[in-house]
């Protein structure tokens, strides 16, 4: 007997976003640490993300709408975050606090938009869930970048943390011992 392993890749599939969702909401609260290379990895990460999504934007007008407009969106709420960000030194190490709800909200949006796009593939009739599941699986343009929408709320998502993570990085380079914040002392209920 032979096992289908393509009957596992859903699965998969699922446990890993949510696994990857969880991490970056995790990362939406609380001190981090400042993890220079790591960012700036993600920042080519991005870039080369966004470079993908050009010839999207080139392919009509509402695309180009939808890209520039979540760009902006996401350099908006980006600064609005950056600048709402702490700084601490922890055990020696520079750490920072990212400005929760920004960070949320951003998070929530790529994810609202994905639980809508499974929901949507799920409510099709089996006939058209297959075709809907084969074009995401093949090699040509899937249907999450078929719709402005979508687009426009990942170019949303990618402006944020471009913006985001370059604030950060440029500011943790110049940062004055002012702009630190005092680390809590431990209370003595957690003693």
């Amino acid at each position: 007997m032979q096992f289908d392993y393509s009957r596992i890749f859903p699965y998969a599939f699922a446990g890993l976003a949510v696994l990857l969702i969880f991490r970056r909401l995790r990362r939406s609260f609380g001190r981090q640490l400042l993890r220079p290379a790591r960012m700036r990895f993600r920042l080519v990460i991005l870039g080369v993300l966004a470079c993908s999504l050009v010839p999207v934007a080139a392919s009509s007008g509402r695309f180009l709408l939808a890209e520039l407009g979540g760009v902006l969106a996401g350099i908006a709420l980006g600064v609005w975050g950056a600048r709402r960000t702490r700084y601490q030194t922890f055990e020696g190490k520079l750490h920072y606090i990212p400005h929760t709800y920004t960070g949320i909200a951003v998070s929530l949006l790529f994810v609202g938009r994905l639980a809508y796009r499974v929901v949507e593939i799920y409510s099709m009739d089996g006939a058209t869930r297959a075709e809907g599941a084969a074009s995401m699986q093949s090699f040509g343009q899937p249907d999450a970048v078929k719709s402005p929408a979508t687009v426009g709320l990942l170019c949303a998502v990618i402006g944020y943390y471009l913006c985001y993570y370059s604030w950060v990085l440029w500011k943790s380079q110049r940062i004055s011992p002012e702009d630190l914040e005092a680390v809590p002392a431990p209370s003595a209920a957690a003693s």
